[in-house]
């Protein structure tokens, strides 16, 4: 199989469902940012990382290959049904590990920078590009009908990495990096 299709050379892809739309469509925009996002999870799943961190973050590695997938097939189209959505059992998933790992973290009493350990500034990292998947799934919603579970499940999980991050530092002995005003 070819990398190469030379169909996308007009400045068009096309989409699960067949449809052919243009690359810069909100829609195209949203799952690039999830596309991003991942890389970045793969960068922190390269890293010298404990378990409690590393096993989950290849779990929404995979979770974010499915919610691409349901980005890039319309809730309307015929090929709907053949896909993995994301569910509300996803979203536990998160809330689980956030309550999990909040458990043995410290009460945050300051807001913090990202930083500490390399694997914490990654996670920060990784969660503002989840931020911004977030706001173009948004915006997206505004105009064509989207899974609704979405927005919730990249809400929660920009909250999961900011814990996430808080976790890497623990684990590693580093301190949280508190904001100086």
């Amino acid at each position: 199989m070819k990398i190469y299709t030379k169909t996308g050379d007009d400045g068009t892809t096309g989409l699960f469902s067949g449809e052919r739309v243009l690359k810069s469509s909100l829609r195209v925009e949203a799952y690039g940012t999830v596309d991003e996002l991942n890389s970045v999870l793969g960068i922190i799943s390269t890293l010298e990382l404990d378990e409690k961190i590393k096993e989950p973050v290849r779990k929404i590695q995979n979770l974010l290959f499915n919610l691409g997938s349901d980005l890039a097939t319309p809730i309307h189209s015929k090929m709907s049904n053949k896909i993995e959505r994301i569910k509300n059992e996803d979203i536990e998933f998160l809330e689980n590990l956030i309550d999990e790992y909040e458990n043995e973290l410290q009460p945050l009493k300051n807001f913090i920078l990202p930083g500490g350990s390399t694997a914490s500034a990654y996670l920060h990292n990784a969660r503002t590009v989840c931020r911004r998947a977030e706001r173009l799934v948004v915006q997206l919603s505004r105009d064509e009908k989207v899974n609704e579970i979405l927005i919730k499940f990249l809400n929660r999980l920009s909250d999961l990495l900011f814990v996430m991050a808080r976790m890497a530092n623990h684990l590693a002995g580093k301190d949280d990096v508190k904001w100086e005003k």
